[in-house]
């Protein structure tokens, strides 16, 4: 088993922890194995002090071959790896701005994120706006399921954003740009501002080869 990637997951989640984009024991962060499995963060933890020996450790057959228990929010992590191939870590947070985001009534369902710089359309696509979940049910997954791959990252209502990336720091980065976004959107909320046009966003989509689906 990898130490390398044990400790990168530490680290980048208490990178997150300490900057506030998630707190107390909200949050949870996997990542492939270079045998197929899981690494995942337990049940309970925090970012902030998660433990390299103590992560949720799955093999190729989802089986908990030793760790502690893992996240109640297995089902999201696990419809993601399901329906994207190219899916080697998953990330959720209970980031501030997106979770305000999300409540606001002008918010597009199929298009979370507004136009507003480059780098959310770059690295995230489109990012749909699922319904609100009970945090650990089932239904979260299957509603996620339901997408069939087509979106490299969701915002549960009132709850938080779950992003997947090919790599562990990928859906970091990834991660921290929408809720970098968020914030934009709310300090921006009710202000006459300059959005990306469509020219725009159509030529970053086809210069990045992004996946902008329908």
């Amino acid at each position: 088993m990898s130490t390398a990637l044990r400790e990168q997951i530490c680290l980048l989640a208490k990178s997150m922890f300490d900057r506030g984009l998630t707190g107390g024991s909200t949050g949870n962060i996997s990542a492939r194995t270079a045998d197929g499995g899981l690494l995942v963060s337990p049940t309970g933890t925090s970012f902030g002090r998660l433990d390299p020996a103590r992560l949720s450790h799955f093999d190729v057959n989802g089986v908990l071959v030793d760790g502690d228990p893992p996240t109640k929010e297995m089902p999201l992590h696990a419809a993601f790896y399901d329906t994207r191939s190219t899916a080697g870590a998953v990330v959720h947070l209970h980031s501030c701005h997106s979770v305000a985001w999300s409540m606001m009534p002008e918010v597009d369902a199929d298009n979370f994120l507004p136009p507003m710089t480059p780098y959310a359309i770059m690295k995230l696509g489109k990012v749909k706006l699922l319904p609100f979940y009970r945090p650990g049910d089932p239904a979260a997954g299957k509603a996620l399921r339901g997408l069939a791959g087509k979106r490299s990252a969701v915002m549960l209502a009132n709850h938080g954003p779950v992003v997947a990336g090919k790599d562990v720091e990928a859906a970091c980065n990834a991660i921290e740009e929408l809720e970098d976004t968020a914030r934009l959107a709310m300090l921006m909320r009710g202000l006459p501002a300059r959005m990306l046009d469509e020219t725009q966003v159509q030529d970053l989509v086809t210069h990045f080869n992004v996946e902008w689906n329908d």
